[in-house]
């Protein structure tokens, strides 16, 4: 039983008859931060105050009054202005400790009314090499997929590949104008990432050296703007010059967004110009945007020479993906592309338009929407389709043929307006009843706080990322390990150096920027992997040294003694595994889980230093801290395997 839910349960029926709807006020009820608060509390009379018209302490002890705890809680008491603390019995916790310990779900229950779930994550452009900007997505999303696996709900996970489009048009025309062979067939991918890096940024050069004037331009009418507004500033009305400044820090704003668009173009063109041999080939191929453009249209209407190509790079570019993901232990169910795709589009925009949704634009079809300022393009003037197209084709394609309830997209804070107009133009064409969630994450910056920059290709490899998280673990590992192989030890940095990497993102607010740091993300101290994976670690020591059948215990649990204040707060901890996954799925948010797992583990290294299991003073109380160690450690593993991340034995 999970004794949050079951407070909740109890309080909500009373709290109904109080406030139409009390769902504000049961999130109120929580695990006290302090143990000498109790084991919960439930801070809902504070803010009734003012609603009720009536004091805080009185409406608690009301509350206490009329609801039944006296089978789950030994003391329940009203403290301060109205806080409830409530002390759960000992019996409660042991009889649900002794059914957690012989059940494999550590007794979670599973879900009443299970949903299928379509997570879409990871999703690389397959054509480029996945860097450190794919870790956040990749992570994420295979955690929140594990999570909801193990709480019962059907999920499908799809890796919804870039396997289509421009940046195919920019490697085909590359490759047939800038192939250096011998490095293809040595490494293709490596090549074809080259290969799209150029051409990108020729295209950016024309583009910039188009642009750069007028930027120029613009910059110097905004800033005589500004010199003349504040020769304008007003005197003496506070609102007018409240509002002149208002003006003022939005002309400054404009100036400096423009400022660093004229430095980003002149950056681009200063690349080029630099290097003699691509300037020449830049200026070989002037229209070089416009003929990518062609390339991609050519591929879309089943040109054979350039599906040939396509059909050529994909193998060798899945592969190459797949690598990074047997490495990172991450399997999909599905991997459907926008390739997949593709022949569905047409009819997409056929049925908008026949539903009287579309409105066409300067030759483009668009859906217009009261929400947003801009509209959504469908399909563009020359024909072409758009990731949206394909995105809404994606949505109903999952939800006829996949029966999806809920499609999560594991994207990035960038996509944000993409993803509300799409959402909104699917609720117009019909499918209103799927939940669509943007799962949205901060910016991974790295260890200088800076971010990387993907599109210019200064961001690190994935794979060199990996490579050095193993390297860095293994110089640890070495350090530290004694009796070992090398085989040994390499083992150990492998589980290390990948389990760092993944806790290290999923243990921050996925909505905030991530900081990359091998230091911090293989530390043994504090919130990390290896501390848990030593927790862990710790545990089967114990078990060896005893020479303990933990199985046996788990078949024919001896009966739980709490001798030590710590025992019993490890204890009640350990039931609140349940609360932490249901915690993660409300906002789809794996540092929670990963915040629990950190405080069992610190609890768990108080136990450890208090309480003796090889010499406690009876045989009874030390199969109750073998038991207290079982539950520990399988709860640690299990926690940690649904972020991915694998155990050891030995450390």
């Amino acid at each position: 039983m999970n004794a949050l839910a079951e407070f909740k349960h109890r309080f909500a029926d009373e709290l109904a008859r109080l406030v139409d709807d009390p769902s504000n006020v049961l999130e109120m009820i929580r695990p006290a931060g302090d143990p000498k608060f109790g084991d919960y509390q439930a801070n809902c009379a504070m803010p009734l105050s003012k609603v009720l018209g009536k004091p805080s302490r009185e409406i608690a002890a009301d509350l206490i009054e009329s609801i039944r705890l006296d089978d789950l809680c030994a003391n329940v008491e009203v403290a301060g202005p109205g806080f409830i603390n409530l002390t759960l019995k000992d019996d409660w916790i042991k009889e649900r400790l002794t059914a957690s310990l012989a059940d494999e779900r550590l007794g979670v229950p599973k879900v009443a009314e299970p949903k299928t779930y379509v997570v879409d994550f990871s999703s690389p452009n397959v054509a480029k090499p996945m860097h450190v900007g794919h870790i956040r997505s990749t992570v994420i999303g295979d955690a929140i997929s594990k999570v909801l696996r193990f709480a019962g709900h059907n999920v499908l996970t799809d890796n919804h590949l870039g396997d289509w489009g421009t940046q195919f048009g920019m490697i085909i025309y590359g490759y047939k104008n800038f192939l250096d062979e011998p490095a293809f067939d040595a490494s293709p991918v490596r090549e074809l990432g080259r290969l799209y890096k150029l051409v990108r940024s020729f295209i950016d050069y024309q583009e910039a050296q188009l642009k750069l004037p007028g930027q120029k331009e613009s910059l110097a009418k905004l800033q005589a703007e500004i010199a003349t507004k504040n020769e304008q500033s007003p005197e003496g009305d506070k609102k007018a010059i409240k509002k002149h400044k208002k003006a003022l820090n939005a002309l400054h704003e404009k100036s400096k967004q423009l400022t660093e668009a004229i430095e980003s173009a002149q950056k681009k063109i200063t690349a080029i110009d630099v290097e003699p041999k691509l300037k020449e080939l830049a200026t070989k191929h002037p229209d070089i945007g416009n003929t990518v453009l062609l390339e991609t249209a050519a591929l879309h209407s089943g040109d054979q020479t350039n599906v040939e190509l396509w059909e050529k790079f994909l193998p060798r570019c899945r592969e190459d993906i797949q690598r990074i993901y047997q490495r990172l232990d991450i399997k999909f169910d599905h991997e459907l592309g926008e390739s997949f795709y593709h022949p569905m589009l047409a009819e997409v925009v056929h049925d908008l338009e026949a539903k009287g949704y579309t409105k066409e634009s300067d030759g483009a079809i668009c859906v217009f929407l009261d929400d947003h300022d801009a509209p959504m393009i469908v399909r563009k003037k020359d024909g072409a389709f758009l990731y949206a197209t394909t995105d809404l084709a994606t949505i109903k394609h999952r939800v006829d043929q996949w029966q999806a309830d809920a499609s999560l997209y594991v994207v990035d804070h960038r996509q944000s307006e993409h993803f509300e107009k799409l959402f909104d133009v699917a609720r117009l064409w019909g499918f209103g009843k799927i939940e669509l969630t943007h799962v949205s994450f901060g910016t991974v910056l790295d260890k200088d706080g800076r971010p990387y920059k993907t599109r210019e290709g200064t961001a690190e490899g994935l794979e060199g990322l990996l490579d050095e998280a193993e390297h860095r673990a293994l110089e640890i590992v070495r350090s530290n390990s004694t009796g070992l192989d090398e085989e040994q030890l390499k083992t150990i940095a492998t589980v290390v150096g990948i389990g760092g990497v993944k806790y290290a993102d999923l243990s921050h607010n996925r909505t905030s920027d991530y900081r990359f740091d091998y230091d911090k993300m293989l530390a043994t101290r504090g919130n990390s992997s290896t501390y848990l994976q030593y927790a862990y670690a710790r545990v089967q020591g114990i078990v060896r040294k005893t020479e303990a059948d933990v199985e046996s215990l788990r078949k024919a649990p001896e009966p739980f003694e709490f001798q030590q204040p710590v025992e019993r707060q490890l204890a009640v901890k350990l039931l609140q595994f349940s609360e932490a996954i249901d915690s993660v799925l409300v906002e789809y948010k794996p540092n929670l889980l990963c915040s629990y797992l950190f405080e069992l583990a610190q609890l768990f290294a108080q136990f450890f230093d208090q309480c003796s299991v090889k010499d406690a003073e009876s045989e009874s109380l030390k199969k109750s801290r073998l038991q207290l160690c079982d539950l520990a450690a399988r709860t640690i593993k299990t926690g940690l395997e649904l972020l991915g991340i694998r155990v050891l034995e030995k450390m």
